[in-house]
């Protein structure tokens, strides 16, 4: 397949009027167009641009199936669904369950992750969101399941998944947490702050042992004070964490996002939508985690009003980002893929065109709406 005609956000530079093949799944070559031809040669506009395909680390479900399901069909849903919003990879992600739920959740990931179908976004490992979290920001993770830090039950689920926990959310205060946390560094799991009371010290603390990663920033989380800056204003001032925000316009309002990205910058801050299962279906009472969540008006919440997700799409919060901020669109490309490839530890094959990489690609028109979703090589999805 030859793309060519638009301008290409490339890892290293913009290309106008470019040119992008593709080989077996992987990007052959980039470049100026020119006199450049193939037979399965696909001409667009000078106005519309190739990014990267976006990925996303942290997503529950969509179109009515969640990690939770536990089954194959749940994963190819969200996984098929994914492509029509420019997502082309993903951490699977779970949440605080009863042990034996979320134990058949690691384990169908693991097996899927082994046979999963190309032409679709691929799952890149698991995001183990709780339980390991503090049970004063528990949010919409099940209050009753929340336990303390415990290595060896984690080992044991590392097992079950076939080693493919590639991130965890917890709270470094609770008991065991700085133990856990040191654990997860040392074996090459990602350890990000979340669901979480801790006090700035104790977010300093959690650094010093390998804590690199913040979830869903202002949300679950100890705020910012002027006498206690807590996990919110570490976030924003320590360079060693790398920041996901919920970028709908309900999770943080447009102007504290834009007061963040100020603080953080494009190198730091990673766009997750953190959708859950009624994403791209209409209103209604849907599950989450073996709760109600009622969702109207583009906003999922539990009987008591708090946040249970979002309905987000990862080319809305792109766009929202543009107007929120001054970001670019060059800008996007790190924020949205070139971060999370490096936390899910696959910038060597994804999160960039550059030759050699997989041909994640995803075609925006002259408004910055998606037009296609090439996922390795295949077109996923075609306006």
């Amino acid at each position: 397949m030859l793309i060519k005609g638009l301008t290409i956000y490339a890892e290293d530079n913009v290309i106008e009027q470019g040119y992008i093949k593709i080989t077996n799944g992987k990007i052959e070559s980039v470049g100026k167009a020119n006199d450049v031809t193939d037979t399965d040669t696909i001409q667009f506009p000078n106005t519309y641009k190739c990014l990267p395909g976006m990925i996303d680390v942290h997503i529950h479900g969509a179109q009515g199936a969640d990690t939770m399901d536990a089954s194959s069909t749940a994963l190819d849903t969200i996984s098929n669904a994914l492509p029509q919003e420019g997502t082309t990879s993903y951490l699977a992600t779970t949440i605080t369950q009863q042990h034996s739920n979320i134990e058949q959740a690691l384990s169908n990931v693991g097996s899927y992750i082994n046979v999963q179908p190309a032409g679709q976004a691929e799952i890149l490992g698991i995001h183990l969101e709780g339980p390991f979290i503090n049970q004063e920001k528990a949010g919409a993770q099940p209050y009753d399941y929340i336990i303390d830090g415990d290595i060896s039950l984690f080992k044991k689920w590392q097992k079950l998944s076939g080693e493919n926990i590639k991130l965890v959310t917890l709270a470094p205060e609770i008991k065991n947490g700085i133990a856990l946390t040191k654990y997860l560094n040392s074996n090459g799991v990602v350890a990000s702050i979340g669901h979480s009371n801790a006090t700035y010290n104790q977010v300093v603390k959690a650094i010093h042992v390998g804590a690199s990663h913040i979830t869903h920033l202002f949300n679950g989380m100890s705020g910012l004070h002027h006498r206690e800056i807590g996990v919110a204003g570490a976030a924003l001032m320590r360079d060693e964490l790398f920041v996901e925000m919920i970028v709908d316009g309900i999770h943080i309002c447009p102007e504290m996002v834009q007061l963040a990205y100020h603080s953080i910058g494009k190198e730091r801050t990673i766009l997750v939508t953190d959708a859950m299962r009624a994403k791209c279906l209409k209103g209604g009472v849907y599950d989450l985690g073996g709760q109600n969540v009622t969702v109207s008006n583009s906003k999922a919440t539990l009987d008591d009003g708090a946040l249970a997700g979002s309905l987000l799409t990862m080319d809305q919060a792109m766009r929202n980002m543009l107007t929120y901020t001054d970001a670019t669109l060059g800008d996007l490309t790190t924020i949205t893929s070139k971060n999370p490839a490096k936390q899910c530890g696959v910038f060597d094959r994804k999160g960039s065109i550059k030759e050699n990489k997989e041909a994640d690609l995803i075609i925006l028109d002259e408004h910055n709406n998606l037009v296609m979703t090439i996922c390795r090589g295949a077109i996923s999805y075609e306006r």
